[in-house]
């Protein structure tokens, strides 16, 4: 009998604290199944103990279809979903091949998606850095971007071509005649 009691007593406890830390952490729990199935792609990054450091990780911008601009991004220009999230705002983080810089495009219902296509160009464009910039131009014309202007070369010498994409976005691609960045 006593050892009826303590079963009993022990299974109400062990129910008890179950349900109190399912309730108090299944919110968390549940977001990080979600962001763990919405991790697409990616490598295990190193942490550093630097406490430091800043460095860019990524720019945003509200689009009417992040669905589609990612995937079309990743198709015609090498880059990779990392990180997505459910409608309606279907966020995701595109990456440059070598993971050194990322993209989120979203789409916030509340606020208005900007007019891009309307926009000058250098109020407001994305640049890419390569190594064949009218091979890149020609490339994306065919897949649906739009050009702005012809490839020029400016008084630095680098060589430079503006397009949209199929959402109006600017894109700018440039092959620097002297490497502003490390070349990755």
């Amino acid at each position: 009998m006593v050892c009826k009691f303590r079963f009993g007593l022990l299974l109400c406890v062990f129910v008890i604290f179950t349900v109190t830390l399912v309730a108090g952490c299944s919110e968390m729990h549940v977001s990080s199944i979600v962001e763990n199935k919405n991790r697409v792609v990616g490598k295990k990054l190193k942490k550093t103990n630097r406490k430091d450091r800043i460095r860019l990780e990524h720019v945003a911008i509200n689009v009417e279809d992040p669905v589609r601009m990612a995937k079309w991004y990743c198709q015609n220009l090498g880059m990779k979903v990392i990180r997505k999230g459910p409608p309606p705002v279907n966020m995701h983080f595109i990456s440059d091949a070598g993971g050194n810089m990322m993209i989120e495009v979203y789409h916030n219902p509340p606020d208005a998606v900007p007019d891009y296509t309307s926009m000058n160009p250098l109020l407001l464009h994305i640049a890419f850095m390569v190594d064949d910039v009218k091979g890149i131009r020609e490339k994306l014309i065919t897949a649906g971007a739009t050009p702005v202007g012809d490839v020029s070369i400016t008084s630095s010498g680098d060589e430079i071509a503006m397009l949209r994409d199929p959402w109006g976005v600017a894109i700018q691609f440039v092959k620097r005649a002297e490497p502003m960045l490390r070349d990755q």
